[in-house]
């Protein structure tokens, strides 16, 4: 991971890490509050080995450092706890009394300091007084040799016993701020292990980088999708239709010389959102003047006649089968530029039929008759069916839902195309929010005052005439929020066909002439 995709990460995980920040400061002061307050008392010993010349003083020094480090030892031991703590007569033990007690050696000096620590500062300050005449007295005692008239060390108290009034523990701050600490990298140690573990589908560089193709268009959210699944596609205000224009233009523009006719919508598993893609596809080109059929080859979970609010009990099995002819089948929509052909009968043997001579034929004889022609298909993993179909098509186009798309079911499905020679004309981000891991689906994104004059044509579509008015408009854009995308080949609400430009049958090319900046 690069320091652009740590920071990502952490923007989208951001409350786990406040919530462990919280947690673990909550803990502290939980801690905090429930700890005993401790007092502690210190002595300050001075250690001397008396000498009446500058060398004997010079040996002394030296002889008094190393009996610091014996007498850091001393002072927790039996022998002078019993002394403690029959002076005190206070009930204590000596191993109570040992364990209040500890002591240092100052480094390369002769001074030693001990501290006693206690829940009550009387009693600290009573066990340090004890000691500090106590420990004077021992080590008198055990320096003195037997018949010498004074000890060859000495140790006198020269600070002390001094309470500190504030308890010593415990530590507010210091537990404040290590749990501030724990809990920062607490979170961040857990939102990157959600990271690792994730292996959805999140960004367009994913996407790409797993199928190894462009990615055609990032398709947003709707919450109101599952009320009315095609809704507000040809609203040109609304991100989702605008997405799709977008994607249209993509399309048109993979293969400038051999642009394809026959794509097929797929994707890895079932709920990507790949039925309700292909229909807004098939309306989003039909919008633009292209003679259309929308193909319902998801024989298996039908979609798109619900969604059209079309009949499709009778359709393309049925044909299949020899019960119908093809054209009986064939039902308009939007104003005759969209024509579709219905799943028909579910039957037990759906990738045999895909399969079939029949089927061949049915798409030879569509794709003479359509400009363009959109085919839903089932998921690829589950089933061979798209694959198999992919293999009379112009190419796939493979659709993968955000946050839901695993990486591994993208790479198998990308695989089983590869594997039957199908061709990927790119892929879809479905279902992506407005705002999330960097980048927006939106069209347009305000990045400030930046102001571009591009040509709007609008289209009127009647039966036999396609009418276009050009207008100027001056207004702040930024362009298409899809860096892995194809270069973008317009700007325009969408590909424009003047009479002009129709073929002698009179359908629309399919490429744009000109393209207006």
């Amino acid at each position: 991971m690069d320091l652009r995709s740590y920071l990502r990460t952490f923007r989208k995980h951001w409350w786990i890490v406040v919530v462990a920040f919280c947690a673990s400061l909550g803990v502290a002061g939980v801690v905090t509050l429930k700890t005993t307050p401790t007092y502690a008392s210190t002595i300050t010993f001075f250690v001397n080995a008396p000498s009446d010349t500058i060398a004997g003083s010079v040996q002394g020094d030296t002889l008094g450092q190393k009996r610091v480090n014996s007498y850091v030892q001393l002072i927790t031991t039996d022998r002078l706890t019993m002394l403690v703590a029959a002076d005190l007569a206070n009930g204590m033990t000596p191993d109570e009394i040992s364990a209040k007690i500890s002591a240092r050696g100052d480094l390369n000096t002769v001074l030693l300091t001990a501290t006693v620590t206690d829940t009550s500062s009387v009693r600290s300050i009573q066990i340090a007084a004890s000691v500090a005449k106590q420990f004077v007295t021992l080590v008198d005692s055990l320096e003195t040799a037997q018949g010498a008239a004074s000890a060859t060390v000495r140790l006198e108290v020269v600070d002390g016993p001094r309470l500190n009034p504030t308890p010593v523990e415990p530590n507010i701050l210091r537990n404040l701020g290590l749990g501030v600490s724990l809990g920062v990298m607490l979170g961040l140690g857990l939102a990157l292990l959600r990271e690792s573990l994730d292996t959805a589908v999140r960004t367009v560089e994913e996407l790409q980088q797993i199928t190894g193709t462009a990615v055609m268009g990032v398709i947003g959210f709707d919450k109101n999708a599952k009320k009315d699944p095609l809704g507000l596609v040809l609203n040109a205000s609304h991100g989702s239709g605008e997405a799709f224009r977008q994607l249209r233009t993509n399309l048109q523009f993979v293969n400038a010389a051999s642009p394809a006719r026959v794509i097929v919508v797929t994707s890895s598993v079932a709920d990507e959102g790949k039925s309700v893609t292909a229909a807004k596809l098939a309306i989003s080109f039909a919008e633009s003047g292209f003679n259309v059929l929308l193909m319902e080859a998801d024989l298996r979970k039908p979609r798109v006649a619900d969604y059209l609010g079309i009949a499709g009990q009778v359709g393309l099995t049925n044909v299949l089968v020899g019960q119908v002819a093809l054209s009986e089948v064939l039902q308009s929509w939007v104003d005759g530029h969209l024509t579709i052909l219905p799943s028909g009968s579910i039957p037990p043997n759906p990738a045999e039929l895909l399969g079939s001579e029949g089927m061949m034929q049915i798409v030879d004889a569509i794709r003479e008759r359509f400009d363009m022609v959109i085919i839903d298909s089932p998921p690829l993993l589950p089933v061979a069916d798209a694959a198999i179909v992919s293999t009379y098509a112009d190419g796939a186009l493979l659709v993968a839902r955000y946050g839901r798309t695993n990486r591994n079911e993208l790479a198998a499905a990308a695989n089983s195309l590869d594997a039957v020679n199908g061709r990927i004309l790119g892929t879809v981000l479905n279902m992506a929010p407005a705002r999330g891991d960097g980048y927006g689906y939106g069209y347009y994104a305000d990045d400030g005052d930046t102001t571009r004059s591009r040509l709007t044509y609008v289209q009127s579509v009647e039966p036999g005439n396609i009418s276009l008015d050009r207008r100027m408009s001056d207004e702040t854009v930024d362009g298409p929020d899809m860096a892995s995308a194809q270069t973008h080949a317009t700007n325009v609400s969408g590909p424009v066909h003047p009479p002009s430009e129709r073929t002698s049958n009179g359908r629309p090319r399919l490429l744009h002439q000109g393209r207006a900046r």
